[in-house]
């Protein structure tokens, strides 16, 4: 065997080479495309321009809107079109700021009118039922069974949905089951 190593030796240093040049070049052209890492420097986060409140009572079209962070009472009030002839101003105070997720209601005229201090949410004639429809987020916890989490769904519910048009809908909200309903019913109104 020595004897043929020698007289092809040549011939196998050719197959060597060959056989590592081919691999080299494989390797070249198979390896995988370099990425270029690029860090991207965090971002100022940009604060809230605007904020949302639920305008309803005595205005010429109640419904959500967007107001500059900082507006007033009254600016969210001029957002849904002012307010109507038989809206009681004095009620509000209109030099308040509005924040995010607000409910503004505009009382009527026709309305009692509040003590300072007290609630300038209606609540049903005579009655001291919860008018469901108007109500804030305190007089709905005043109800037995309902929470701060609770009265934050149902004036949700109220957001999307509209006004309840009777109390048996309160139904429809999660965590308000028959028991509670029972409990509820004789407390509350939807005129």
């Amino acid at each position: 065997m020595g004897d043929w190593v020698e007289r092809n030796k040549a011939h196998i240093i050719v197959l060597l080479l060959s056989l590592i040049s081919n691999g080299v070049l494989l390797l070249i052209l198979n390896r995988p495309p370099t990425h270029e890492i690029k860090i991207i420097p965090p971002t100022a986060t940009t604060a809230r321009t605007t904020v949302r409140v639920f305008v309803s009572g005595a205005v010429a079209t109640p419904d959500v809107y967007q107001v500059p962070v900082g507006s007033l009472v009254r600016d969210a009030i001029l957002a849904a079109g002012g307010h109507t002839a038989e809206a009681d101003l004095n009620q509000i105070n209109l030099a308040r700021q509005v924040r995010d997720q607000e409910q503004v209601f505009v009382p009527f005229r026709s309305m009692a009118p509040k003590a300072p201090g007290e609630s300038l949410w209606p609540i049903g004639p005579a009655s001291g039922k919860i008018n469901l429809n108007t109500a804030t987020p305190t007089e709905l916890e005043s109800l037995p069974g309902i929470g701060p989490g609770l009265a934050k769904t149902i004036l949700e519910y109220r957001a999307i949905n509209g006004s309840f048009a009777s109390i048996e809908e309160i139904k429809n909200i999660p965590g308000v089951g028959e028991k509670t309903y029972e409990r509820l019913k004789d407390l509350i109104t939807v005129n």
